[in-house]
């Protein structure tokens, strides 16, 4: 079970303090709350709150919505559209109007009654928000890429590890049946020798030709929130909600997109979950005059230290292929379609005494369980944080023209101090990782 968990006490006191409407959190309970009607029983549920609720957050957190022994109780957003959005589906789901919704995020990390917490806020702010949250003892799935820089996302690890807490990252991809069984092929060497693994990352051909104009905030919109640690800039409305991830203050574009899908699952075959290459180098395309400098174009390469080379391309479709010496194997993104050079080779069996990687219910669902049984879950904090960095490394040795040397225990780039210093960034005041 949780280490920590909203007790039946606990629950009785919130249902009280409801009753009177007297609480600061309001709670309206369904007779189905106290485990009437084959429903989960208080003891036996898990509090959580969603922070961010745009179009993941509110994916993750419907997803959450269905699993029968969770209670949301409270949104987040400094969107006050996307918050009362959130509220509404909650409330619904729950035919009350209990559910709290907060501008600030350190609203829920107060709260000590809750449990888990969803995380889908853009890139940049993953580990402002993650950080304090584990912290104040609250398990975490988190979305992909675990933070946007090297440091930043080593810091969400060492605070996972010190706490004790439980953190999902949102690589849902390495989840599914077909991608888990294809690395099973690959690591009981059904393919021969592994020697390569070709990620295919295509451009959509989004047109992100973009002069920025300075435009009046909208009303019901923190921007200054939103920034959070981030350089000021003006607000302007396609620097924010979806178009982020174009933006390398904010995101890594493709790269950190699809890219943290791809790049992890080929972690997950090649066995390096838990490390990472030690040579990268590439060359990319980068949107110029244009609010969006993301690369479109890119080709970039890891070494690693077992001799396996993962190299990246733009070209179609969309997916990963494990190349061997007696053969490959194809994992489409999205949705997990195998092609292989021996269609006979995805019917092999794996053998008892074979590498197994388990199955999940559901990455939410694998999320869930870990949070009781206190496992570690499909992609733990460690892996979400090696898979991030090869993302990050890859940008770093694209806009530098270089080939970086990478220690992957020391987590440094050791041939080039000013591509190393890339792997942190600045944070305006007074935001500090705490």
């Amino acid at each position: 079970m949780p280490a920590k968990r909203s007790t039946r006490r606990q629950f009785l006191k919130r249902t009280t303090a409801a009753t009177l409407g007297a609480s600061l959190f309001p709670y309206i309970i369904p007779s189905s709350a106290l485990g009437a009607g084959g429903a989960v029983a208080p003891s036996n549920r898990l509090v959580m709150a969603a922070i961010g609720t745009g179009g993941q957050g509110t994916y993750d957190m419907k997803q959450f919505l269905t699993q029968p022994d969770v209670q949301m109780v409270a949104v987040c957003d400094v969107d006050l559209a996307h918050r009362n959005q959130a509220k509404k589906i909650v409330d619904e789901n729950y035919n009350n109007s209990g559910c709290a919704a907060y501008n600030d995020f350190r609203e829920i990390v107060a709260r000590d009654d809750i449990d888990a917490v969803s995380v889908a806020t853009p890139d940049f702010a993953h580990a402002i928000v993650t950080i304090p949250l584990v912290k104040s003892g609250k398990d975490i799935y988190c979305e992909k890429p675990l933070a946007n820089s090297i440091a930043e996302s080593r810091a969400v690890v060492n605070a996972v590890n010190k706490y004790g807490r439980i953190l999902q990252t949102g690589s849902h991809e390495r989840s599914r049946h077909n991608a888990r069984y294809a690395c099973e092929l690959v690591r009981n060497g059904r393919i021969g020798k592994l020697h390569t693994i070709a990620i295919h990352l295509p451009w959509d051909g989004r047109d992100l030709s973009y002069r920025p104009e300075p435009m009046p905030v909208p009303a019901g919109f923190d921007y200054d929130m939103w920034l959070g640690h981030s350089p000021w800039a003006p607000y302007t409305e396609k620097r924010c909600h979806f178009y982020f991830r174009y933006i390398l203050e904010y995101s890594g574009g493709e790269v950190t997109d699809r890219g943290a899908h791809v790049i992890d699952i080929g972690q997950l075959g090649n066995n390096t979950d838990n490390t990472g290459p030690i040579e990268i180098s590439g060359k990319g395309e980068f949107i110029r005059d244009s609010l969006f400098d993301c690369a479109t174009k890119y080709q970039f390469d890891f070494t690693y230290a077992n001799g396996v080379i993962m190299k990246c391309t733009d070209e179609w479709p969309r997916g990963l292929r494990f190349e061997g010496t007696d053969g490959w194997v194809f994992i489409h993104i999205h949705g997990g379609e195998l092609e292989a050079s021996k269609p006979s080779l995805l019917t092999e069996k794996i053998g008892p005494e074979e590498v197994h990687l388990g199955r999940s219910p559901g990455h939410h669902r694998d999320f869930l369980d870990c949070v009781k049984t206190r496992n570690q879950p499909m992609a733990p904090a460690e892996v979400g944080h090696h898979s991030a960095t090869m993302c990050h490394l890859a940008n770093i040795a694209m806009l530098t023209g270089r080939t970086l040397k990478w220690d992957p225990e020391k987590e440094i780039i050791t041939n080039d101090e000013e591509a190393n210093r890339m792997t942190k960034r600045p944070m305006r005041a007074p935001w500090k990782l705490t």
